[in-house]
């Protein structure tokens, strides 16, 4: 079995989907499967062993002028194709590329569009790729992003082609309404050319499932899972001579840090010597919402720590094994939550909204408190709540340790997704 995965580059941050991809690919490949890990837009950035290929495709500079210059989308693919060497896009990241999707419209949909816009060379040069070179039995869109080179692929390739669905919604959602209105149409229509969908929740699979059109009966779910390599913290009652809250995510208001302040702001009355510890990416995007959490935080006296991005998985595990629970109070529904498994991978329990997958994973585990969303209040008391009773958050830390351990392990992951590439390869597409 060969499977080559597509999978969008989060150029230059540590991306939640890619870093999944990546670790999903090393542990199929353990079990014997041919991997093909191919990036899309800019080379991926994870913090273990990265299998992904060299090569990499629709470069997003490359893919910039496309859109931008009709001279430059004219010219052949040998005269722009070096724009793609991930050297250059690498340094391209650093220095100029955003991630705000109210700034990138017009050229989402231009990408969607496929081999009927400004990315034709493009598609046509994955489509070779994929078929005259690599020949997999599937193809699996990380995203519906990238649903542009799908028809001209179905044309060329006899095998099955999935797409993972892993939060697509939230990017279309921050679109304008212009530009949104004609992002869900086009995925609409060119989605149902997929043999089937994968997912990682049920949350997911019944909200994508109305929000694409899709019949449930096409949707495949296949839990999350992590390297546990280094991942040792044990369940403690408590790590730090002071009650410390973690925030481990990309610093953005979706990710709901404010929530936490919010919370923090009647937690520390109650507590004036608890500590908010947070670590993610901040993107230049983010960096007002950024100032404005910090200087809430010193109006109300928080002991607020920014440790920035970890540069190294022993950085992020160290900072988890400095907390005594972590909380992400996301605004959005979360489909995945990998800092959820990696927080419960070194003993530490979660307080999550209870919305999206969170339930589930709490559900599943056991490894922590579920609160209403968006009520300050409702997350101090949780918190407290763990502050004041250690047995009970050793209770939690232990079931989220243990968890974790039985349910979102890579090599589960691995099995139950070869069950279903198995049993999707033995199957006819449906209409």
């Amino acid at each position: 079995m060969h499977i080559a995965m597509i999978t969008p580059g989060g150029a230059g941050m540590f991306c939640g989907s890619c870093m999944h991809d990546n670790t999903w690919a090393r542990a199929l490949q353990t079990r014997g499967v041919e991997v093909s890990l191919i990036p899309a837009y800019t080379p991926i950035r994870v913090d273990e062993e990265d299998v992904s290929s060299k090569q990499v495709f629709f470069g997003g500079i490359n893919v910039y002028l496309q859109h931008r210059s009709r001279i430059w989308r004219a010219l052949p693919s040998p005269l722009t194709r070096w724009l793609d060497s991930r050297w250059i896009i690498d340094l391209a990241s650093r220095v100029a590329v955003s991630n705000d999707a109210q700034h990138l419209g017009a050229l989402a949909v231009d990408m969607l569009q496929g081999e009927l816009g400004p990315q034709q060379h493009s598609v046509d040069e994955l489509v070779r790729f994929l078929t005259r070179e690599l020949k997999p039995d599937i193809v699996c869109f990380s995203n519906a992003l990238i649903v542009g080179a799908l028809h001209n692929l179905r044309r060329h390739f006899s095998g099955k082609i999935l797409c993972t669905l892993q939060g697509d919604d939230v990017f279309l959602e921050a679109l304008t309404d212009e530009y949104r209105t004609q992002a869900i149409e086009i995925i609409r229509e060119r989605a149902r050319e997929f043999d089937g969908f994968l997912v990682h929740s049920e949350y997911y699979r019944d909200f994508m499932s109305d929000y694409l059109g899709i019949p449930q009966e096409r949707f495949h779910l296949i839990p999350l899972g992590i390297d546990l390599e280094g991942h040792d913290g044990r369940p403690e009652a408590q790590r730090n001579p002071n009650f410390t809250v973690g925030f481990f995510a990309r610093v953005c208001p979706e990710k709901g840090l404010h929530r936490l302040v919010d919370a923090f702001e009647i937690l520390s009355q109650r507590n004036p010597q608890a500590k908010l510890r947070f670590g993610g990416y901040l993107g230049a995007e983010s960096k007002r919402y950024f100032r404005d959490q910090i200087s809430r935080a010193r109006r109300m006296k928080i002991d607020m720590e920014y440790i920035g991005s970890p540069a190294s998985r022993q950085e992020k595990i160290d900072f988890l094994k400095s907390i005594d629970v972590l909380s992400v109070p996301t605004d959005y529904h979360e489909p995945k939550g990998l800092y959820v498994l990696e927080a419960w991978a070194n003993g530490v329990p979660v307080v999550q909204p209870n919305h999206g997958a969170f339930g589930e994973m709490i559900s599943r585990t056991g490894g922590g408190m579920l609160v209403e969303p968006a009520n300050a209040e409702a997350l101090a008391d949780a918190l407290q709540t763990l502050n004041d009773s250690p047995d009970r958050r050793i209770e939690l830390a232990q079931a989220g340790y243990e968890g974790v351990r039985q349910h979102y392990a890579a090599n589960s992951m691995a099995e139950q997704s070869i069950a279903v590439f198995q049993k999707i390869l033995g199957q006819t597409k449906s209409d």
